[in-house]
């Protein structure tokens, strides 16, 4: 695709996106790759690809080989902790203080869109940054985990009990958050067009939630690098990297 036909593309997002009653933006790991966090999916460098998530990403893998479990996710919570936004989003964060953009469901479990300064993320898988005891269900915050990990303990325990702690994220064999998904379907019903960021739509639950926005008629516009399995139910597919196709959106929608 050739850079006129995607300034093309951007400009017929703008408008959607200008003329839409109420926007709401899907996320996915593509928008956080440039901020330096890794994909889990992708082809070549996606976790997926060293880790067999069974074995050391679900419930069973925390409880039974807690070893093993923070091996895999220590370096990915520190990452995440040291992270910044890009400018992807910063600008979702502009678009929601403009009142152009009602809200942010995110696969994610970084906390960069909060980090940015958005308002009104529903985090489907829970979040990296925050953990609790299983035990005495104690909550603790990311600073105290990273400062664990920073003197060199492995694995993270309550001060409380002296019990494992378990990050605050959604593992393999757990459900999603009640409350959160059923506030991502509401908001999915009042959606008159959806901007999906980042995401390859493969993963279920979740790739629901777009799904059942195009069934009411909802407008959906896909940047994302690779293919996804909606690209044919999209209004506008626009590969581009996140944080490029950003910039020259928020340039469209300021004129």
């Amino acid at each position: 695709m050739t850079a006129s036909q995607l300034l093309d593309l951007i400009k017929r997002a703008a408008e959607m996106i200008s003329a839409a009653r109420y926007v709401v933006a899907f996320t996915g790991a593509g928008i956080s790759t440039p901020s330096g966090i890794p994909d889990f999916r992708g082809e070549k460098s996606g976790l997926w690809q060293r880790y067999d998530p069974m074995q050391v990403a679900s419930r069973s893998a925390f409880f039974h080989s807690p070893t093993l479990f923070f091996d895999w996710f220590r370096p990915l919570f520190m990452t995440s902790w040291i992270s910044q936004p890009n400018d992807a989003h910063h600008q979702l964060a502009t678009l929601e203080k403009q009142g152009l953009l009602k809200s942010i469901i995110t696969q994610n479990i970084d906390g960069l869109h909060q980090k940015a300064g958005s308002q009104h993320v529903l985090e489907l898988h829970g979040t990296a940054l925050t953990f609790s005891c299983p035990k005495c269900l104690t909550s603790v915050s990311g600073e105290e985990v990273f400062s664990q990990f920073s003197s060199g303990n492995p694995i993270p325990y309550c001060a409380n009990c002296s019990d494992i702690l378990k990050p605050d994220v959604v593992l393999f064999e757990e459900g999603l958050p009640q409350d959160i998904w059923e506030q991502a379907q509401n908001e999915a019903d009042k959606a008159d067009l959806m901007l999906v960021i980042g995401s390859s739509l493969e993963v279920f639950p979740a790739n629901s939630i777009p799904q059942a926005a195009t069934r009411h008629g909802c407008k959906l516009i896909i940047n994302n690098l690779s293919r996804t399995p909606m690209d044919k139910m999209a209004d506008l597919c626009i590969p581009m990297d996140t944080a490029e196709f950003f910039p020259l959106l928020m340039t469209q929608l300021i004129k």
